[in-house]
């Protein structure tokens, strides 16, 4: 059986209650999901939520009854006195340990894949991670200088050619070698990954218009369109610059399997109008798979008991998929 991590996320966050909710809907798996968190915060959880669960402590190479759900026990908080909502450097601190552990068990070959439940990136910065998000920490710990976001939905799937940064930083940061490089993981990883024979993307322009014959900016005629054009030469299907008021609309309809996204709100505004509860967040150009849910700590909700678990379902589901299709891909 399958070994599939699913990192808890910030401890006074919604990741606790949601891998909660997940193996309480969840009566039967095809594999073998260990959470890599705190158990007394799961338990306090599951004790005032009034969810009722077999949590079992975990380590390499202990069994797992049916019904129970194995917890990686990789921190010890004083639960009784967390605050839900208001982290701490020492929840800070927890959470991206068990990020570390998940990522060096995949890659001693323990697991298949790992999962993410949301973290707190200031919280992360503050315990002494200097990373600006969950995608750049493990391309930093898996030796990844060429790595991409992808948003993956059942309509629709972007990727993005920039990610975290100020949106006046976008045009400067915009390369025909990084987009060919972007184009060029997106469809390998469609092909891999997610079982498409011949994966027809578009890429979508960055001025109104795609410029307009330069008239609003002439980044699609000096950079976006010479990246489209050598892709082509390589064979890869792909089109554009099209106009982003138009482009999401065409993939959404079946016409595109991932539309390439020249900045994060570009892409993250339609995928979440369409997948606001079941997106999953895919990082491609890893040596491991890490699917994620697509929202975040939800510090307001954290705790109440109201948190939808659809997004981590969707993220371990995909995250299956694409172990099952790189086992048949790779031949192991």
């Amino acid at each position: 059986m399958r070994h599939i991590a699913i990192t808890m996320g910030c401890p006074v966050g919604i990741g606790p209650e949601i891998v909660l909710r997940f193996f309480d809907e969840r009566s039967s798996l095809e594999f073998c999901p260990v959470v890599f968190g705190d158990m007394g915060v799961l338990r306090r959880c599951a004790d005032e939520l009034k969810i009722t669960s077999k949590l079992v402590s975990w380590k390499p190479g202990t069994s797992v009854g049916t019904g129970q759900i194995p917890v990686f026990e990789l921190s010890r908080l004083p639960a009784k006195d967390l605050i839900w909502g208001q982290p701490t450097i020492a929840t800070g601190r927890a959470m991206g340990e068990y990020i570390e552990k998940a990522v060096s068990l995949i890659l001693a070959g323990s697991f298949s894949a790992m999962v993410t439940c949301p973290i707190s990136k200031a919280s992360l910065n503050r315990a002494g991670f200097p990373y600006p998000g969950h995608t750049e920490m493990l391309a930093a710990l898996t030796g990844s200088d060429k790595y991409v976001m992808m948003m993956a939905g059942s309509r629709l799937r972007v990727t993005l050619a920039t990610i975290h940064c100020p949106l006046d930083s976008v045009s400067a940061l915009l390369n025909k070698t990084a987009l060919c490089d972007l184009i060029r993981i997106s469809n390998d990883a469609l092909c891999r990954d997610f079982g498409i024979v011949a994966p027809r993307i578009a890429v979508a322009a960055l001025n109104p218009h795609a410029g307009e014959d330069c008239l609003f900016g002439n980044e699609e005629e000096t950079v976006i369109l010479p990246a489209i054009e050598e892709m082509q030469r390589e064979g890869v299907l792909v089109q554009g610059p099209f106009p982003p008021d138009t482009v999401f609309f065409k993939a959404a309809t079946g016409m595109y399997d991932v539309v390439i996204c020249m900045y994060h709100d570009q892409g993250l505004i339609p995928f979440k109008l369409l997948h606001f509860k079941d997106g999953v967040n895919v990082t491609l150009g890893l040596p491991i798979i890490r699917t994620s849910v697509d929202h975040g700590t939800a510090y307001d909700i954290a705790g109440c008991g109201v948190a939808d678990p659809a997004s981590l379902t969707a993220a371990v589901d995909l995250a299956v998929l694409i172990a099952g299709n790189r086992k048949v891909v790779e031949g192991y």
